[in-house]
């Protein structure tokens, strides 16, 4: 009772749902801090260049290309995640495909809950979950009319507590790459390899960056996948050497 209750923080319940948690897992803080501190350095280099180049007409037209490039990270993430845990899980051994199958549930769950939560988001903004547009009364109303209304107020609250737990929630999955550490230390690094150069291509393609110089478009483009992947490469470095995990042995090859 008591958990379900903290289930009521939407900060809580996106630590609980989106936070890596196997107890025997390798949990390396140095990791950590490098990757929270890849995330401070991306953000301030795409505020950089956008002010210093003035990328779009103003800071609305920004937010929106922003949100448009949040859209197609979360999209090709939830595209990657299952192909890429799903490669993982039959390149491995059989008696070990049980193992990660199982674990595989967790983050799974991580995924639908973000997903299953942004639909609700587009449910509500649609009118489908009430019928029309929100706070159109009668001019007399009824009871029905009147429950009605408390039915929506209901629906944004829940819509309020939504949008905390998917900020917090999007930041644990992008710092953990969807808890995918449940199932074994060395996807995430792998994951985060293949997410980010999907996303320097899908960038190629895209006039996020109009206007800014080419080399520095390069450096925008290209700078996050290599430093997403020396980082990485680093992390699967010191996997092996400190505590011993490789691919090779997580497939049990």
């Amino acid at each position: 009772m008591r958990r379900a209750f903290r289930l009521l923080n939407p900060v809580a319940a996106g630590r609980q749902v989106c936070k890596p948690s196997r107890p025997d897992r390798v949990d390396d803080p140095a990791v950590q801090k490098i990757q929270v501190l890849r995330m401070v350095v991306g953000l301030a280099a795409m505020v950089w260049i956008a002010v210093s180049y003035r990328i779009t007409s103003g800071a609305k037209s920004f937010a929106y290309q922003r949100l448009d490039q949040t859209v197609t990270s979360a999209t090709l993430l939830a595209a990657t995640f299952p192909v890429a845990v799903g490669a993982f899980v039959l390149a491995s051994r059989s008696h070990q495909r049980r193992l990660y199958l199982r674990r595989a549930l967790k983050p799974l769950g991580a995924l639908l809950a973000l997903g299953g939560t942004i639909l609700y988001f587009v449910l509500l903004t649609r009118g489908t979950l009430t019928g029309g547009p929100f706070g159109q009364m009668p001019e007399k109303p009824s009871t029905a009319d009147y429950l009605h209304l408390m039915y929506e107020l209901f629906l944004v609250l829940v819509m309020l507590w939504g949008f905390v737990f998917v900020i917090y929630g999007a930041v644990l999955a992008v710092v953990h790459v969807f808890r995918t550490t449940d199932i074994h230390e060395v996807l995430p690094p792998v994951i985060a390899i293949v997410l980010v150069w999907e996303l320097a291509i899908a960038d190629l393609f895209s006039n996020a960056y109009d206007g800014v110089p080419a080399p520095v478009r390069g450096a925008a483009v290209f700078g996050g996948p290599l430093s997403v992947t020396a980082v990485s490469l680093w992390e699967l470095r010191r996997l092996r050497t400190r505590h011993g995990l490789t691919l090779r042995r997580a497939l049990g090859r």
